[in-house]
């Protein structure tokens, strides 16, 4: 009787369905989704410490999603050292045009990538990073992309956006940390409107008159009022 037990038992493991170890070894032996690099851009001749930093932009596309991976390098004893790095999703159409200029006039260039487009194309909208010597790295300035055509502004050593719609406003802007901080804003959506703002964000008019209204005119100054001619 108890063979006749032990071989029923047999029997029945032997029957038991397998399905779950099959989707495991399948799941287990499926191939990874290689990335295409779509755009790649890299300088290690004039971003951060010129020749010690390097910075690598590549523009990746999976079947799934479109994004992009910035990598940013110190030179340590002749090699590069990974020092921090981002990633972002994209839209799958615009290029990131990666451009290096320095934003916050300490001689060091720093790095900018478009992320998206506004207006028709008259918006640049792009991502800031803004390279810190005391760290020996990249700081992503986590707003930038609400303010289009950022310009370092020599004028005033700030940086400057400029928002083209049915009309303009150009916004100037301070660095503070991984922020911009509105200072002041030349508006021209109806008559011109000069605004200056605290530190906590409350705005003040300190000009209003109806000249140049719905213009797209860009300032370098906002007291007394300067256009930028050179944008």
């Amino acid at each position: 009787m108890q063979r006749l037990l032990v071989l029923i038992f047999l029997l029945l493991c032997a029957c038991q369905p397998k399905s779950e170890q099959v989707v495991a070894e399948k799941s287990a032996a499926a191939p990874t989704e290689t990335p295409q690099v779509d755009e790649y851009f890299v300088d290690s001749l004039t971003i951060g410490r010129k020749s010690f930093n390097k910075v690598e932009l590549s523009k990746c596309r999976t079947p799934d999603s479109v994004f992009v991976i910035i990598k940013f390098y110190t030179k340590q004893r002749g090699a590069w050292l990974l020092k921090n790095s981002f990633h972002f999703l994209k839209d799958p159409i615009t290029s990131c045009s990666a451009v290096l200029n320095d934003f916050n006039n300490d001689g060091l260039n720093d790095l900018t990538y478009q992320s998206s487009i506004a207006a028709r194309g008259a918006n640049d909208v792009r991502r800031l990073f803004i390279y810190d010597k005391k760290i020996d790295e990249l700081i992503f300035i986590k707003n930038s992309d609400k303010y289009p055509n950022l310009l370092y502004n020599k004028k005033l050593d700030c940086i400057d956006a400029f928002l083209v719609t049915g009309s303009s406003t150009t916004v100037f802007l301070n660095l503070e940390g991984d922020h911009l901080r509105k200072f002041a804003s030349v508006d021209l959506s109806d008559g011109l409107t000069v605004w200056v703002y605290d530190k906590n964000g409350k705005g003040k008019i300190i000009r209003q008159d109806s000249t140049n209204e719905g213009s797209q005119v860009r300032y370098k100054n906002f007291r007394p009022l300067e256009v930028n001619e050179e944008y």
